[in-house]
């Protein structure tokens, strides 16, 4: 989160860092490769690690296999084959230096060095190998000994002390751009660092205690900062106006209908929705809930009592796929209560897109399901009331506030079937009340799931077979549509081998490159049971149903991330037969692939892999928020920092509850409002 402008006198924080001698066209275009253009992004260039070298080591006690620095002076020195070997001295032991692919002809005998470096194991002898060395005059003179050196990210353009330099000009010269902001209260409650403080420290610690505080107090900043833009809006949103929905013959004939008790889980989410909407207060309430756990009908409950009061309902889907087929789930379940549903996508006719139009804008659609075309300006509605958005991470927060935009003001129920960690929860959706369904219809089958080496291929073939001659239905899935760049399995190279293999049984594939109506038609195919075998790409993560579907096998498993895995597993076991799961590694696969195949052997519980998932990946990747710059922190992680979130959050809640617009602080509002930036209008208009 950069901020990006504070004047204060004739330098301010986005001033270009060519003010700072060295540092011309050539060398001002390899720092923006590294993101650095201004000041500011000076001071936010972090180390990526720290060399210890505060305390010279005695020859004696060096450690094979560590980074040690020593004083000593050099007794002995050849250069020969290319590379310089000399032996050092300090008062009491010897110890081998050598510098390869280096001619060092202007070291010689009786010179003090000061070192610094791997020490390997040579001959038995523990000897420096290549280490950065400087020439001293006197032994307590070292500029490459005496404190904790940062390390930052280099290139082959930009060497380590050009970085340095640079950065070292910022803190010695420009420091005093940095004002302080957090209320003094706040920073003596928690006896936080000082901010410019907290800068120096960052880059050049003065040991590990100092280094702890400034990072803490910098984590402290970005986590507290967003916290105060999440209850900024959560401040400006608590408005009534929104329309009183409440449960009545629609809504109770459709529960009485169901032929299967619901669960307790979706028993409480539904009255904590009822509660909810039962207020001219809008609701904005985030219904979580692992895979198969029937967040759908908790949905539907909910629309059902938008047309019981008179009201209109959006079911914002964000795939075709997905909303086709909750359109005919919707169609099935309420076929019986005269409710009218229409269906809009981007394929939708234009006959019959002109006459939902003018459905949706007379009244007469009570229920419309639908994808982004929803967004489109000619989509107007007589009295829309309650809008859901299914798997509501892969809507950008622009799309969000474009389809509640077309009401004055929406109950908002959002779904993701991908556990959200509660930490997550608390940093980026803060100000949502969540419901949680935490347990599954006890129809749904445990899955065995199996991780499996290429080696292994061969076993697959019969395992089809049989599952075929027992009338069900296989999912295969790749990562790749084509033949790439990396060595992955495709889904046409699969499709095309398979069928040499399997001539006997029906195979289809299915990607994101076909048109719409290519895959409505062989998901069509496929969940009338017609096709045995479905090769396809993550396109069936999301919502498809095959209750028939009872073998998954997922190529090159370890490239999928632990909550897309978990989705894709959550596509099977929804029949009454044994699913089986198998993860197929690659010859090539990381540790890290590796740790999410086990992960995924080992837990079937979602929000356990979605915590393992938040830790291995960030949250960017889990909510969809990272190309809003919401977390793109520089120090903050929300594994770590849980503890420190918490405080955060509750210092920003109680400032918020007595000052929301920041009027007694001007200066946490100016920096707000250049960290956050853009983020920070998203934050506080959705």
């Amino acid at each position: 989160m950069p901020p990006k402008q504070n004047k204060i006198g004739s330098v301010v924080l986005n001033t270009p860092i060519d003010i700072i001698r060295g540092i011309g066209p050539k060398k001002l275009e390899a720092f923006k490769k590294l993101g650095i253009e201004v000041l500011e992004d000076l001071f936010y260039f972090l180390p990526r690690r720290y060399e210890d070298r505060r305390e010279p080591v005695p020859l004696r006690d060096l450690q094979i296999g560590e980074y040690n620095c020593a004083i000593a002076k050099v007794t002995d020195v050849t250069c020969e084959f290319g590379r310089t070997n000399a032996v050092i001295f300090d008062g009491r032991s010897y110890a081998s230096v050598v510098w390869f692919s280096e001619k060092l002809s202007f070291v010689r005998p009786n010179m003090i060095l000061a070192l610094y470096g791997m020490v390997d194991n040579f001959g038995g002898q523990a000897a420096f190998s290549h280490p950065k060395f400087e020439i001293l005059r006197y032994k307590n003179q070292s500029t490459l000994i005496g404190k904790i050196f940062p390390v930052y990210p280099a290139t082959a353009e930009l060497s380590q002390k050009e970085i340095s330099g640079a950065v070292d000009y910022a803190l010695e010269n420009f420091l005093y751009l940095l004002q302080e902001f957090l209320p003094e209260k706040i920073i003596k409650h928690h006896g936080l660092m000082s901010y410019p403080e907290a800068i120096i420290n960052i880059h050049n610690p003065i040991d590990e205690d100092n280094f702890l505080r400034a990072r803490n107090r910098l984590a402290f900043d970005e986590l507290f900062l967003l916290q105060t833009g999440i209850f900024m809006r959560r401040q400006r949103n608590l408005k009534p106006g929104a329309k009183i929905l409440q449960a009545g013959k629609l809504h109770n004939a459709f529960m009485e209908s169901l032929p299967f008790k619901i669960t307790r889980a979706q028993n409480r989410a539904i009255q904590e929705i009822l509660k909810d909407v039962g207020t001219s207060w809008p609701m904005n309430r985030l219904l979580q809930g692992d895979v198969g756990s029937g967040k759908t009908l908790v949905a539907i409950s909910a629309m059902l009592t938008a047309v019981d009061s008179g009201a209109q309902a959006v079911f914002m889907c964000p795939t075709e796929i997905l909303a086709q087929q909750h359109y005919i789930t919707l169609k099935k379940f309420l076929a019986s209560l005269n409710i009218k549903i229409a269906l809009l996508t981007g394929s939708t006719k234009l006959s019959e897109r002109k006459k939902i139009l003018s459905g949706l804008k007379k009244g007469t659609i009570n229920i419309l399901v639908g994808t982004h075309a929803v967004f489109s300006d000619d989509v107007k509605f007589d009295n829309p009331a309650l809008f859901v958005i299914d798997e509501q991470h892969k809507f950008g927060v622009l799309q969000r506030n474009a389809l509640i935009s077309k009401s004055e003001a929406p109950h908002v129920l959002a779904m993701t079937a991908t556990p959200i960690p509660r930490t997550l929860i608390l940093s980026i959706y803060g100000d949502l009340d969540v419901s949680v369904l935490d347990e599954l219809p006890p129809n749904r089958k445990h899955i065995e799931t199996i991780a499996m080496q290429p080696v292994e291929f061969d076993i697959l073939p019969r395992m089809i077979r049989q599952r075929v001659r027992s009338h069900e239905q296989i999912y295969w899935v790749c990562p790749l549509i084509e033949e790439g760049e990396r060595a992955l399995s495709n889904v046409t190279n699969t499709f095309e081998r398979l069928k040499r293999i399997l001539p006997d049984i029906k195979i289809a594939m299915l990607h994101g490159r076909m048109s719409i109506e290519e895959k409505s038609e062989v998901m069509q195919e496929f969940s009338e049971g017609h096709i045995n075998l479905l090769v396809a790409t993550t396109v069936i993560e999301v919502g498809v149903d095959v209750p028939n579907a009872s073998l998954m096998i997922i190529q090159d498993a370890g490239q999928f991330g632990l909550a897309q895995l978990h989705q894709l597993r959550g596509r099977i076991g929804r029949g009454n037969v044994k699913s089986t799961c198998i993860l197929m590694e690659s010859q090539n696969i990381t540790d890290e692939g590796e740790a999410r195949i086990m992960a995924m052997v080992e837990n079937s519980d979602g929000f356990q892999l979605a915590e393992q998932d938040l830790m291995q990946r960030g949250p960017g990747a889990l909510c969809g928020v990272r190309q809003h710059g919401v977390t793109d922190f520089y120090v903050a992680d929300l594994v770590r920092d849980k503890r420190i979130l918490n405080l955060a959050r509750r210092d920003a809640e109680i400032l918020i509850k007595n000052d929301p617009e920041l009027e007694s602080e001007p200066l946490l509002k100016n920096e707000l409002m250049r960290r956050l930036g853009e983020a920070l209008e998203l934050i506080i208009t959705s």
